[in-house]
């Protein structure tokens, strides 16, 4: 069961979150998973395999990093 299961915005949507549990770094690849309904490991597996492509994931992955919240909290 996932840890993210009441993390709801205002919207009723799952929140884009960072959770604090079953994270591997900065547990960005877990939130983008739990939002969008997905294994984490497919999450994972699909940003490395992208790094074979020329384009800024990393600096990407810093952004989301920063800018996603953690869980629990509130902003």
């Amino acid at each position: 069961m996932s840890t993210l299961t009441n993390t709801r915005n205002t919207a009723g949507r799952r929140a884009l979150v960072r959770p604090r549990r079953g994270k591997v770094i900065a547990g960005v690849a877990a939130g983008l998973a739990h939002r969008f309904g997905l294994s984490p490991t497919l999450v994972r597996v699909l940003f490395v395999a992208s790094l074979l492509l020329p384009g800024p994931q990393i600096l990407a992955y810093i952004a989301l990093w920063i800018i996603m919240p953690k869980e629990g909290r509130s902003n």
